[in-house]
């Protein structure tokens, strides 16, 4: 197979989160859920059925958290080590990429409350230093809002950080599996690559950058580290008792392999469990629990960690393009997507190599789901390499979100999974005696229907291409030059 511009083509669908359907009630406000207090009740033998199906059409393994008002529920399904056959646990540790950018924007909210930092302050009156020369008239024109809500137009810096990437080689991946990077480095890195427009022009446009900058201010206006104002003002404030800024490549705790394939240049998919986070910063490098991301988004969206008008500073939207005419409605280090029928969903979600993640909660704070897997960019490419083709695990996943949020999964997902039979190779809180999980056969591309919410629309944005971590916000389009 040729592999054409791997990077441009493929850039933008590594979680291939999928189509939000908007729906708005007469005032224009999103439609709220309007079932009944029993209906809410969650459906763990759905839950349980829609987490088997996802591992059974290839995904190594994944865990799941989901909760409504006061009943909850996590579970897990497949394989933490796909050579001993290790199981994964709804417990374990998971490198939570770009979700990190939430934390890091809930620490300059604070510092905003605090009267240290102005949203609508230029940068270089914080940290005038990362902008030398010629760079000093484009940081003055960039304000602290332009960072958090990706409008800055600064490009990204991952492609800078593994070169290689722009080549169709993941040799930079191997090769700087424990290379420190200094953020400053990674902020060289972003204002050598093209600007992706005037400072402040809409849509925005997704880099890893501006929030590698953010954790600079932060340090600079607290005099601490970011890794120790987040874990003393955000994790333990939250009552995080699981979550980390990583200070080795290596993850403290149960945590599974993570399994990267980058679209079947890596074959098999190796294990990036071991890697040195340095490169993500206050951009994406925290880990963390699915019950700790419940946790944490359900006391932010309630008020618990920043006021009342920080938080709706934070919920004020901006387009935000993710890829060749795909654009989310994005706040403050966190988006929003309007549900049918369901309501109106905050959050983020986030990948690194061998790792994804999505959390989501309901405006209101009571529904929400928190999803970690540990195989990534499982789709393939074409034989021309320039499209992805449709993968059977993008179908699952699409399902077993429509059921965390909506209890409204397709019409056959599902069926006649949990109950302990066939593959399935799960283990939750109501899980009993399971057989031993088999290792995954290779991902298959599937054209099946997606069967989504509202009758089969899909989900989520359809690739959210700046979101993982693990390609960068860059967009190179299968018919552009490759970047060198």
């Amino acid at each position: 197979m040729r592999i054409k511009r791997l990077v441009g083509s493929a850039v933008g669908t590594t979680l291939l989160l999928f189509t939000a359907v908007p729906t708005a009630s007469a005032d224009g406000t999103a439609a709220a859920p309007t079932r009944s207090a029993a209906r809410d009740a969650l459906d763990r033998t759905a839950l349980r059925g829609t987490l088997d199906a996802f591992h059974e059409a290839g995904m190594y393994g994944a865990y799941s958290a989901v909760r409504e008002g006061r009943d909850r529920w996590k579970g897990a399904s497949g394989l933490a080590d796909v050579d001993t056959g290790r199981k994964v646990t709804p417990n374990m540790r998971h490198r939570i990429g770009s979700i990190s950018k939430t934390f890091t924007a809930v620490a300059i909210l604070q510092q905003v409350e605090k009267g240290r930092i102005s949203l609508d302050a230029p940068v270089t009156r914080y940290v005038p230093d990362l902008f030398p020369g010629a760079d000093r008239q484009r940081g003055d024109a960039i304000t602290v809002r332009m960072l958090l809500n990706h409008t800055s137009h600064l490009g990204d810096y991952v492609l800078g950080a593994f070169p290689s990437l722009a080549r169709n080689s993941t040799a930079s991946i191997d090769e700087h599996r424990f290379r420190t990077i200094r953020p400053r480095e990674l902020v060289r890195l972003g204002l050598a690559a093209p600007a992706t427009g005037s400072p402040g022009a809409q849509p925005g446009s997704y880099s890893n950058t501006n929030y590698v900058v953010a954790g600079l201010i932060l340090e600079k206006v607290t005099g601490q580290t970011a890794a120790t104002y987040l874990t003393r003002h955000v994790f333990d404030r939250a009552g995080l008792h699981h979550t980390a800024f990583p200070r080795t490549p290596y993850i403290k705790g149960p945590h599974s392999k993570m399994y990267e394939s980058f679209f079947g240049l890596i074959d098999p998919p190796r294990d990036y469990s071991v890697y040195d986070m340095s490169w993500g910063y206050t951009a994406g490098a925290l880990t963390s629990t699915m019950d700790d991301l419940n946790r944490f988004y359900a006391k932010l969206l309630t008020g618990k960690l920043i006021g009342r008008a920080s938080l709706a500073e934070m919920k004020r939207t901006v387009p935000v393009s993710v890829g060749p005419g795909v654009a989310i409605d994005y706040g403050l280090g966190i988006y929003t997507l309007d549900f049918p029928g369901c309501g109106r969903f905050w959050g983020h979600d986030g990948g690194v190599f061998g790792a994804g993640t999505i959390s989501l909660t309901r405006a209101d704070g009571e529904r929400q789901l928190s999803l970690g897997f540990n195989l990534m960019k499982y789709q393939r490419l074409n034989e021309e390499g320039t499209e992805l083709e449709p993968s059977p695990i993008d179908e699952a996943l699409n399902v077993h979100l429509s059921t965390a949020l909506c209890d409204t999964p397709g019409a056959d997902a599902g069926a006649g999974a949990g109950t302990g039979s066939g593959t399935g190779s799960g283990t939750g809180e109501e899980a009993g005696t399971e057989s031993k999980p088999s290792k995954p056969s290779k991902p298959s591309g599937s054209s099946g229907s997606s069967s989504g919410v509202a009758g089969g629309e899909r989900v989520l944005p359809d690739g959210l291409v700046g979101v993982d971590l693990s390609t960068g916000g860059q967009v190179v389009s299968p018919a552009a030059p490759v970047p060198n």
